[in-house]
């Protein structure tokens, strides 16, 4: 009946996920009658693997989609996080699933997807496979997935499509049909895709070069840091990030869309959302009053200068005499209408031929420790509405710790904005002078540089935050990024890049052009 509900819209995800916890606990109860009683015969509409790929720690969409999917009577055999493929392949084949699902959310989750959609094939499997995750779309799955496997391949984006795509898939009347139809579908998609990508123009690497970002270096006055070196903070109280919540990714990972606090007086889901952000304010004061979460940052504000076009040497990052350290940056390739330049982070930093002295800042928080146990602990009460509320909390305090300390930073520890006032709802807009990004996103997709940061900050020994072999962060509720203090500064999207600035990039980074492809292969043209 809840899964009918949430499927017709007349529930919304948090109902459906608390129904979970009042169900499991109920057969929980009964289990001991039920095994006495059984027949032979199972009663679920069919048996469902999920996993979250290799190196990925990234769980919160997939353990909803689970719980969506076990409340509409499908079984469900969750393999959990940094799943490796031949597990999944094992247990696929010992469990006899009607069906694989995986989910990440970095980039590198994608060629993991792509490895198994191979496997699957080579070792003749024919059963579905759906493809989620923040990272993932309908783009790369038909074009890099579908190719690789000649059964049914899905990319589903929300629960309550994964409702709908998975009783089509294993309705026998239907399933033949709707697996041909998807295949037509992905077909034409792929096509499309690649006739676009075709369409578009991009210029060499010398050419962005010449094309670059350009700031008058001579009349640039450049705020020297307060305090150079680095810093740790390993005792913080998270009630001070309240303030900095940003609540409306909340209410998207719950599948509730809309800007708060706008979604709280919404006449469609309004009062769910009210009924949720008042779960999570009790949750928050226990985590507050109960110090059920560790939050822990480390930071550095160095010397910098740009070197190369596009990169960025880093000085006295440790101690007197050290020696220099390179951030290695992208530049974009497509071509440009006249007078909009082709950008690099590094064209935010004072060339060395400039004669000015520049500064670049780095920084690793977390808020995640502590949150692993206490999600395995509800999930064992049989609480999934629990285990991920308080993940989702976690993420969130994670991202107001970046934001907190990006704030102190600007006005006090470099002090480049020390006049600064901006509200919460400025911060989010970005509305201050500077910019934070991260690798992985637009401007710096290359997750390769988050092991500069480590070991310019020695973030592992420093707070315990820790790399997967995936270069995702562990606790999963952390944020690495840059600090960039000129007022030009500013965000931007890579987008793709040509084969001859892999090579470069390859070059400067000292690694085989094959890792270098390997990593950068969601943003090279042609890929």
């Amino acid at each position: 009946v809840v899964g009918d509900l949430f499927g017709s819209g007349k529930m919304f995800l948090p109902q459906v996920v608390k129904s979970a916890r009042v169900m499991k606990k109920a057969v929980a109860y009964l289990l001991p009658y039920i095994e006495e009683d059984k027949d032979e015969k199972s009663s679920s509409n069919g048996k469902i693997l999920m996993a979250t790929v290799k190196g990925d720690v990234h769980d919160i969409g997939k353990n909803i989609v689970s719980v969506v999917l076990a409340c509409n009577n499908y079984e469900i055999i969750d393999l959990g996080v940094m799943v490796p493929p031949e597990r999944i392949i094992a247990e696929a084949k010992e469990q006899q699933v009607d069906i694989i699902g995986l989910s990440g959310l970095i980039t590198p989750s994608l060629d993991e997807m792509v490895f198994l959609a191979k496997e699957m094939q080579r070792q003749d499997f024919k059963v579905p496979l759906l493809i989620g995750g923040a990272t993932t779309s309908k783009a790369h799955t038909a074009v890099k997935i579908d190719p690789q496997y000649k059964h049914a391949v899905v990319h589903v984006n929300d629960a309550s499509r994964a409702v709908t795509v998975v009783g089509d898939l294993l309705q026998k009347d239907k399933e033949a049909g709707y697996k041909r139809d998807l295949k037509d579908e992905y077909a034409r998609f792929r096509e499309g895709f690649l006739n676009r990508q075709q369409e578009k123009t991009y210029v060499s690497l010398k050419e962005a070069r010449n094309n670059k970002f350009k700031i008058d270096w001579s009349n640039m006055d450049i705020v020297t840091p307060n305090k150079l070196g680095i810093q740790e903070i390993t005792h913080f109280d998270l009630s001070i990030l309240d303030e900095y919540i940003d609540w409306t990714p909340f209410f998207r990972s719950w599948d509730l869309h809309g800007r708060f606090p706008n979604i709280l007086s919404d006449e469609v889901v309004g009062k769910q959302a009210t009924e949720l952000y008042e779960d999570a304010r009790v949750m928050l004061d226990k985590i507050y009053n109960e110090n059920l979460l560790q939050a822990k940052a480390v930071f550095g504000l160095f010397k910098a200068n740009q070197i190369n076009h596009d990169d960025i040497e880093v000085v006295d990052h440790a101690e007197a005499n050290s020696e220099s350290i390179l951030f290695h940056t992208l530049r974009q390739q497509s071509k440009k209408a006249e007078g909009r330049p082709n950008i690099a982070l590094a064209d935010f930093v004072a060339p060395q031929d400039s004669g000015k002295q520049d500064f670049i800042g780095c920084f690793c928080v977390t808020a995640g420790f502590g949150t692993a146990e206490l999600a395995a602990q509800f999930e064992k009460d049989h609480d999934d509405y629990s285990a991920i509320m308080i993940k989702a909390l976690a993420d969130r305090l994670a991202e107001a710790f970046a934001e907190y300390l990006h704030e102190r930073v600007r006005t006090e520890h470099w002090g480049y904005a020390s006049e600064e006032d901006l509200s919460n709802e400025e911060l989010i807009k970005e509305a201050y002078k500077g910019i934070r990004p991260a690798p992985g996103y637009p401007a710096c997709p290359d997750h390769l540089e988050k092991e500069t940061i480590w070991k310019i900050l020695d973030v592992k020994q420093r707070i315990g935050v820790e790399l997967t072999e995936s270069l995702a962060m562990w606790p999963a509720a952390s944020v690495s990024g840059y600090y960039f203090g000129n007022p030009q500064a500013r965000y931007f999207g890579l987008g793709k890049i040509k084969e001859d600035q892999v090579a470069d990039y390859a070059k400067r980074k000292d690694i085989p052009i094959e890792k270098a492809t390997k990593w950068l292969q969601p943003n090279i043209a042609d890929q």
